[in-house]
């Protein structure tokens, strides 16, 4: 049996062409490590659901799970005190290390940081295989048996093979007329879109950093949500548009490039109507908001006025017109030259950075007393976006993982973005 690719993987692994295109999600378990056990139980897990010596077929648009043995070794990596630095540090290492191409893929990667009564476990995996839900259910599972929570032999439901989703897709009369209406004002946006400044093209490294809110900022940002009438996705890419504006102060003189653009990462599941648990894959979706983010605007505004632009994606479902472009930019790449190429998105898709948000909250659910682990993430930027931030809610608190394209920004430009998304949160306690 084999599965057939969807839009979203058929352009990752374009994309994966030009460099790694990773994700990695970190789990802290709070027991002892014992390296010899936790290989087992992680080995015999991707065993048992399948998730073994993956062949890929890019021409045909399949892929397919062989199975058989695993036999993963975890890196041990080590840190003192603090374990954000070596983290963070070997976070950034796996977004730039390619997974072997090769007739039989291993998807997966493994490391851990071990502490006194407890250790940070990451994955790392071919990010066009699955999106971040079906990985929080894989990593689950391995909690939960090596803390002996689950029956022995039991492991995550995964349907390997789910339908491609526009298979799924039942274009609505409603989303159709939404999609042709709202094209011509889409293309506007971005033809008017400040672009970022490359230094150069052919530079593909990612670097990593990491950034935390905690309970007090958390729940002021529900608060201000309810009390604004948006969402915390609406409040994140406000703050994200607002803390790049700095960085594109010359749009200020520009005749006609005057707005700056984000996107945003949605899982479609619920579109296509998908169980939640069961099928393992990338059921993904994207949207783009602009605005000219005048000076001192501030974020109460700006939140409503993303909120009018999400209202309008939501309700005519855009987010999978979306995907539907990038497919066709996929078919369109290959004719460039490989000069073209480098710089086709940042010139055609000019965003200036994205979002991927997941609430853990609603995912890590029954049997585990109502309270989730440590937990962060981390994607490649892609070719379309220098900059992205990978917001995991845990419990209340916010894990923000920032991956940014080295060529763009630097490490101090990313600490002055996450001080202005910090600083901004604090005036959000005046205001809710």
């Amino acid at each position: 049996m084999s599965g057939k690719l969807n839009i979203f993987q058929r352009t990752m692994l374009q994309w994966n062409e030009l460099y790694p295109y990773n994700a990695v999600h970190v789990v802290k378990i709070p027991r002892r490590l014992e390296t010899a056990r936790l290989t087992r139980v992680l080995n015999s897990l991707l065993e048992t659901c399948g998730l073994t010596h993956l062949a890929v077929d890019e021409k045909r648009g399949t892929f397919h799970y062989h199975g058989g043995p695993s036999s993963h070794a975890i890196k041990i990596i080590q840190g003192e005190g603090d374990a954000t630095p070596a983290l963070s540090s070997e976070i950034e290492l796996q977004l730039n290390t390619p997974f072997v191409r090769a007739a039989a893929i291993d998807p997966f990667r493994f490391f851990v940081l071990p502490g006194e009564d407890s250790f940070y476990l990451g994955l790392v995996y071919l990010h066009p295989i699955s999106g971040a839900e079906s990985i929080v259910f894989l990593l689950k599972g391995i909690v939960n048996a090596y803390m002996d929570k689950d029956a022995p032999g039991s492991s995550p439901r995964l349907d390997l093979y789910p339908k491609c989703y526009l298979s799924l897709f039942r274009i609505r009369p409603k989303s159709l007329i939404g999609w042709i209406r709202t094209l011509p004002s889409f293309i506007s946006d971005l033809r008017s879109s400040f672009r970022a400044r490359y230094r150069d093209f052919g530079d593909h490294t990612v670097g990593f950093s990491f950034s935390s809110v905690g309970p007090d900022r958390f729940h002021t940002l529900v608060r201000a949500g309810k009390l604004w009438g948006v969402t915390l996705n609406d409040i994140f890419l406000a703050l994200l548009l607002k803390s790049l504006s700095p960085f594109a102060l010359d749009r200020i003189d520009e005749p006609r490039r005057k707005m700056i653009s984000v996107a945003s990462i949605v899982n479609i599941r619920k579109d296509l109507s998908l169980e939640l648990h069961d099928p393992f894959g990338l059921f993904l979706g994207s949207f783009i908001v602009s605005h000219s983010v005048p000076d001192g605007i501030e974020v109460e505004a700006l939140a409503k006025d993303v909120r009018r632009q999400t209202l309008r994606i939501k309700k005519y479902r855009l987010s999978v017109r979306t995907a539907i472009g990038l497919g066709l930019a996929r078919h369109l790449v290959p004719l460039l030259s490989p000069s073209r190429r480098k710089k086709f998105y940042p010139k055609y898709y000019p965003l200036w950075g994205g979002i991927t948000n997941v609430n853990l909250n609603a995912l890590w659910q029954e049997g585990d007393g109502g309270v989730c682990p440590d937990y962060l993430r981390a994607v490649s930027t892609g070719p379309a976006s220098p900059l992205v931030l990978s917001i995991t809610t845990v419990n209340d608190i916010l894990n923000i993982g920032v991956s940014f394209k080295t060529t763009v920004f630097g490490q101090d430009d990313v600490e002055k973005i996450m001080r202005s998304f910090s600083d901004s949160l604090d005036t959000l306690g005046v205001a809710a």
